[in-house]
């Protein structure tokens, strides 16, 4: 089976369509700071909307754990799609209650409507099914036809995701089939040379990606806080930077089966170390083998990637002809700490071939030092599913939607 695609609906015009999109956006005093998945979702909405549909939106935000929560509400996030769009798009104060229902029976042909956040709900998250079914049962009463596009959450066994494709007919959006081209072409036969450029606070976050990608790669370029764990495999000394000490010896055999492939594992030559974590914190660049000798010694903090780590990175990056990354090569939230991650960033607009930012804090970190997204190849919204993809796992809301 393959993946089915908006064209599997046949005409939407005059239907209620409902389209799960991922509209998980930062908020801080209910401003957005960084819209980009609610960009991402346009397309797919777009496309449907121009049919004469009637669509009805659903997206989660934060974690309320089950209860109305006025911080986590989704009406700012209606305001910015109204923006975008360039249309009115009407906010519903519940997500299967009366404001939803009415708001459903009122729309007309072209017509959009936000329902408010579906983890409001318990039985959105809930661990038993039947519980799951009966919420999507209660969201599929709102439509005739169901468009899954949040690609975000897509490794996630919810009620929007997962019980209310089978509840309704259903495909994939543009932003899902989109996301899958791209990782195919990531694990697939991959232009080369190949580049995968790992960072982010823990290595253990990204074991999976390691192991299932060590085969397909050619070159591995590790930064951020894991970059600790493997200069610590190596026997140096780190002071006190993030360490996870139990992953050490699966480092080692990485490092091991690595060599045996061919594969180069390229880690940071220098570093920037700290006095503490805060962004006026005393800081010096050190050889990567040598961090407790500054004169923080051993309580001395890696931050970043020095400055001789990041032009290497740099070159190894140009040099690709596609490149994934994830994650972070340092804090870039404080100024004295982003330029690793700037200078990793900067290099991929400048890749001649696919240059993918592997969504989550990547993407954030891009946008927070002033990149636009058209600069990359492909900027994913996925995270955790893109990462669960990469890793060779089977994403249950692919799947309900044919993806074999």
């Amino acid at each position: 089976m393959t993946l089915r695609t908006l064209d599997s609906l046949g005409s939407l015009a005059g239907k209620r369509v409902i389209v799960r999109c991922d509209l998980n956006v930062p908020v801080k005093d209910g401003v957005i700071t960084d819209d980009g998945r609610v960009r991402a979702s346009l397309a797919t909405l777009d496309a449907i909307l121009t049919q004469g549909a009637r669509v009805v939106v659903i997206s989660h935000l934060g974690r309320p754990d089950g209860e109305p929560k006025d911080e986590f509400s989704l009406a700012p996030v209606a305001q910015r799609l109204s923006e975008l769009l360039g249309k009115p798009v009407t906010f519903a104060s519940d997500t299967v209650g009366d404001a939803a229902a009415e708001a459903v029976a009122s729309l007309s042909d072209g017509e959009i409507v936000l329902l408010e956040n579906l983890r409001f709900n318990a039985a959105e998250t809930s661990k038993d099914a039947d519980e799951r079914a009966a919420f999507a049962d209660k969201l599929a009463a709102f439509g005739d036809v169901f468009v899954s596009d949040g690609f975000g959450v897509v490794h996630r066994k919810q009620a929007s995701v997962f019980e209310l494709a089978s509840a309704l007919p259903s495909a994939a959006g543009l932003l899902i089939a989109a996301e899958l081209d791209v990782l195919d072409r990531l694990t697939e036969n991959p232009e080369r040379p190949y580049t995968v450029v790992l960072g982010g606070s823990k290595v253990s976050d990204k074991l999976g990606v390691i192991g299932h990608l060590l085969p397909r790669v050619d070159t591995l370029l590790v930064g951020g806080g894991m970059m600790f764990t493997f200069l610590a495999a190596l026997g140096h000394s780190v002071g006190s930077s993030l360490l996870e000490a139990d992953q050490i010896e699966t480092v080692k055999g990485y490092i091991a089966d690595a060599t045996e492939r061919g594969v180069e594992i390229v880690l940071p030559t220098d570093v920037v170390v700290a006095a503490s974590f805060a962004g006026d914190a005393e800081h010096e660049v050190t050889a990567a083998d040598a961090i407790e000798e500054t004169s923080f010694g051993s309580s001395g903090l890696g931050l970043d990637i020095g400055p001789e780590t990041a032009t290497l990175f740099a070159e190894r990056i140009q040099a690709s002809k596609t490149v994934f990354w994830n994650g972070p090569m340092g804090v870039f939230e404080l100024e004295p700490f982003a330029a690793g991650t700037k200078a990793v960033a900067q290099a991929l607009t400048e890749v001649d071939g696919l240059g993918v930012v592997g969504g989550g804090d990547s993407a954030a970190a891009v946008r927070a030092l002033g990149f636009s997204d058209d600069r990359f190849g492909h900027i994913s919204t996925g995270g955790g599913a893109s990462l669960e993809f990469l890793e060779g796992k089977r994403l249950p809301g692919l799947e309900v939607l044919g993806w074999q």
